[in-house]
C-alpha cells in the first residue's frame, strides 16, 4: 500500500480540489472562472492536474489546454500529469501533450500544453480546438496578459499568421481573448497579480480600489473563485524555503559622453548602496555588473555553493569528485548575452578543465544547445552550474538550486520575485528541511532593496492597478524591461571603468503576514507618540524626498518621461511644490507634510507635469516632452500593414 506515503495537499491545492469537487457535484455551479494568486514556488502546476483530473472525471469538461508562457515550460506540465506519486494520491489516468500548431494538437490524449506564441501564430487552429470539445482552458502566469483597450479588437480568424512581434504582449491578449470567451471553464494562474507597466490583466474581474485613482482584483466577483496563496502561508507550510540575502556593497567610475563624442567626463567613485536610488544609481550598477564588482559577487557565489556541495557531499560519505542528486546548485543570472558569456568563462576558470566541461552550462537564446543545457540542469545531478539572463526565469522547476548570483539589471517586483523562487523550492534529496535554504546574492543597491521590502509586505497580493493617462498598446513587460536597459550604458553614453566590492551583508527575508492583513487602510503611522514636533518635520521630509527621487527614477526606468539627465527630481520637487500651493516644503507646518506624503502615496507627478506648462525655467523640458510625444504618434502611425 502506498496509500501512506501520499503527500498532503497544500492549503491552495486542498482550496481548489474541494471547489471542483463542489463543481462536480452541482453545488458551485454558477463558477467559471478561478484566479490562483500564489507564491512563486508554492506549488501552482499541480493546480492544473487537480482541477482537470475532477472536471473530466465528472464530463463537466472533455479536455484541458493548457497555455505557458515559455516552450521550455511544456515539457514540465507533460511531467506534471505523468507524475506517478500523483497520479495515485489524485486517482487519474490522465495524460497531455506538449502540442505545436499542427491540427489535432491532443492525438487522443486528455488535452494538451502550449504556448502564448503559437497560439498567436496561429488563434484559429487553436480556437477550433477549444469550440470543439468542452474545455478547461488553463493560462499559467496570466499577467503577461494586459486588457486590452477598446480599439483593440480579437485576433481576426482567417489571419494565420504570426504577430510582428512573438513578444508583444497585446497581441497575445488579442490572440487569447476568443479561447477565454469560449472555454467552459477558466483557470487563471499567477504568482504575481500586477504588470510593471501598471496596465490591467486580461480578464480579471476589477472593481475601484480604497485608494484614489487606483482598481484592485474582486475577490466577489459573481462567477468567480479567487485562491490565494501567500509567502508566509507557503513558509509556514514548508511548501518553500526561508530566503536569505547576500547584499554586496561597491563603488564604480566610469566615463559619461559629453557633448560631441570626443569628450568623455570620468565620474565616480560612486557608491551602490544608498537609502533611496539617485541619478547615480543606475549608472553605477551597469557599470558594476560589467567590472570587478560582479567578479567579486560571482566569486562570493561560487564560494557558497562549492562549500555546500562539499558539506553535503561528506555528510552523506561520498567522495571528491563523486555527483548524486541534492547537493546544490548554482543558477548565475547576468544583465545580457555577452556579460552571460564572460561569467561562463570566469567559472570555468576557476576549476579543472575536465570539471568545468561537466559542471558548468550557458544557456542564453542564442545558445543552439540551450533547451539541452536547462533540461540537463533540471534533471541530471549534473552541471551544477548554470549561467542565462532570462530563459531560466519562470517555471523553471529546478529544486537542487540552493544559490543565485542576481547579477541582473532589472529591478521589476515580479522579474525579481520568479527569479529568487528558482531557488526557494523544497529539494526532496537534500535532506529535512530544516537543514536546507536558499541564498541569494545581490548587488545592495536601493531598488533591489526597495523590492525586498515589496514582498516581506506582500504587495503584490494587493492587485491593485495604477491610475494610467491613458491604455497603450505595450509589449511583454519582460521584453519590455529587457529591451529598455540592453544597452542602457551604451545608449547613454556611459563607458564602465571600474568597480569593486566593499563589503558583504546577510539578512533572511521576514515573509509578512497574509496579503488581505496589509491593506492599507489597516497601516499605523510610523511617528512615535513621543517624538518631538522638530524631529517629525525632518522625518517627513526625508520621507517626502526619498518618495519623489523613487518616482523620478522609476518613471526614467519604464520610460514614461525622456530621459534628460538629472533633472528630473528637481521638476518634480517643482510639480509637488505647485499641487501644494507653491509652498516649498521647508515651509510646510507638520499637518501640510504629512498630506504632502500622502498625496505622494496615492498619486504619481508624472501626471501632474502640465503645472510647469508656461514656466520659463521648464519651457525646455516641456517642448522637449512634446516632441517626444509626437515622435511616439508618428512611429506608431509608420507601422501600418504596408509599413
Amino acid at each position: 500500500m502506498v496509500t501512506s506515503h501520499r503527500p498532503p495537499l497544500r492549503a491552495h491545492q486542498a482550496a481548489l480540489a474541494n471547489l471542483v469537487a463542489a463543481m462536480a457535484h452541482g453545488e458551485a455551479s454558477g463558477v467559471t472562472d478561478i484566479l490562483a494568486a500564489v507564491t512563486p514556488g508554492g506549488g501552482k502546476s499541480l493546480l492544473p492536474v487537480i482541477a482537470a483530473a475532477r472536471l473530466i472525471g465528472v464530463g463537466r469538461v472533455e479536455r484541458i489546454c493548457w497555455v505557458v508562457p515559455r516552450d521550455s515550460l511544456r515539457l514540465q506540465a507533460e511531467e506534471a500529469f505523468a507524475d506517478p506519486v500523483w497520479r495515485t494520491t489524485l486517482g487519474h489516468a490522465l495524460s497531455v501533450r506538449a502540442a505545436d500548431n499542427e491540427p489535432d494538437p491532443s492525438r487522443g490524449l486528455a488535452g494538451y500544453v502550449t504556448t502564448y506564441h503559437a497560439i498567436a501564430a496561429a488563434p484559429d487552429l487553436h480556437l477550433a480546438e477549444v469550440r470543439r470539445h468542452r474545455t478547461l482552458l488553463v493560462v499559467d502566469e496570466v499577467h503577461h496578459l494586459p486588457t486590452l483597450g477598446e480599439d483593440e479588437p480579437a485576433a481576426p480568424l482567417s489571419s494565420g499568421q504570426a504577430p510582428a512581434s512573438s513578444e508583444d504582449a497585446s497581441a497575445w491578449s488579442r490572440a487569447l481573448q476568443p479561447l477565454l470567451e469560449s472555454a467552459t471553464v477558466r483557470l487563471l494562474l499567477s504568482g504575481t497579480l500586477e504588470r510593471a507597466d501598471g496596465r490591467r490583466i486580461l480578464r480579471l474581474p476589477y472593481r475601484t480600489g480604497p485608494e484614489a485613482g487606483t482598481q484592485e482584483v474582486d475577490l466577489e466577483a459573481p462567477g468567480w473563485a479567487i485562491i490565494g496563496y501567500s509567502r508566509a502561508q507557503a513558509v509556514a507550510e514548508r511548501a518553500v524555503l526561508p530566503v536569505t540575502f547576500g547584499a554586496l556593497d561597491g563603488e564604480a567610475s566610469w566615463l559619461q559622453a559629453g557633448r560631441t563624442a570626443t569628450e568623455g567626463v570620468r565620474l565616480g567613485p560612486h557608491r551602490l548602496s544608498g537609502r533611496y536610488p539617485t541619478v547615480t544609481t543606475r549608472p553605477a550598477l551597469f557599470t558594476a555588473l560589467r567590472t570587478g564588482f560582479a567578479r567579486e559577487l560571482l566569486q562570493e557565489a561560487f564560494r557558497a555553493t562549492r562549500n555546500l556541495r562539499a558539506h553535503r557531499r561528506a555528510e552523506r560519505g561520498l567522495a571528491v569528485g563523486e555527483t548524486a542528486p541534492g547537493l546544490g546548485k548554482l543558477l548565475v543570472v547576468a544583465p545580457d548575452q555577452r556579460s552571460a558569456r564572460r561569467y561562463c568563462e570566469m567559472l570555468r576558470c576557476w576549476m579543472p578543465p575536465q570539471q568545468a566541461e561537466r559542471e558548468v552550462r550557458l544557456a542564453t537564446s542564442d545558445e543552439r544547445s540551450a533547451p539541452e543545457a536547462l533540461a540537463a540542469f533540471r534533471l541530471m545531478a549534473e552541471p551544477a552550474i548554470l549561467v542565462t539572463v532570462a530563459m531560466a526565469y519562470e517555471g523553471l522547476d529546478a529544486p537542487e538550486v540552493a544559490v543565485v548570483a542576481a547579477l541582473t539589471h532589472i529591478r521589476s517586483r515580479p522579474w525579481l520575485e520568479q527569479m529568487i523562487a528558482r531557488a526557494t523550492r523544497v529539494d526532496p534529496h537534500a535532506g529535512p528541511y530544516e537543514s536546507q535554504s536558499a541564498l541569494v546574492f545581490h548587488p545592495d543597491d536601493p531598488l533591489f532593496a526597495r523590492f525586498r521590502r515589496g514582498i516581506e509586505t506582500e504587495q503584490g497580493m494587493l492587485a491593485h492597478q495604477r491610475r494610467r493617462k491613458a491604455e497603450t498598446g505595450t509589449p511583454s513587460w519582460l521584453a519590455e524591461y529587457l529591451a529598455m536597459h540592453r544597452d542602457e550604458g551604451e545608449g547613454r553614453g556611459i563607458t564602465p571603468l571600474e568597480s569593486n566590492a566593499l563589503g558583504l551583508r546577510y539578512a533572511t527575508l521576514r515573509p509578512g503576514p497574509a496579503f488581505d492583513e496589509f491593506r492599507p487602510e489597516r497601516q499605523v503611522a510610523p511617528a512615535s507618540l513621543s517624538e518631538s514636533p522638530s524631529a517629525a518635520e525632518r522625518r517627513l521630509r526625508a520621507r517626502i524626498g526619498e518618495t519623489v527621487a523613487a518616482q523620478a527614477v522609476e518613471d526614467e526606468a519604464n520610460r514614461r518621461v525622456p530621459h534628460s539627465g538629472e533633472g528630473l527630481y528637481h521638476r518634480y520637487n517643482a510639480v509637488l511644490k505647485r499641487v501644494f500651493g507653491n509652498k516649498g516644503r521647508a515651509r510646510m507646518t507638520l499637518p501640510e507634510l504629512e498630506a504632502a506624503l500622502a498625496w505622494l502615496e496615492r498619486n504619481r507627478l508624472v501626471d501632474h507635469l502640465h503645472l510647469l506648462e508656461g514656466d520659463p525655467r521648464y519651457a525646455w523640458t516641456a517642448a522637449r516632452r512634446r516632441r517626444a510625444a509626437w515622435s511616439r504618434l508618428f512611429a506608431h502611425s509608420d507601422t501600418g500593414p504596408n509599413g
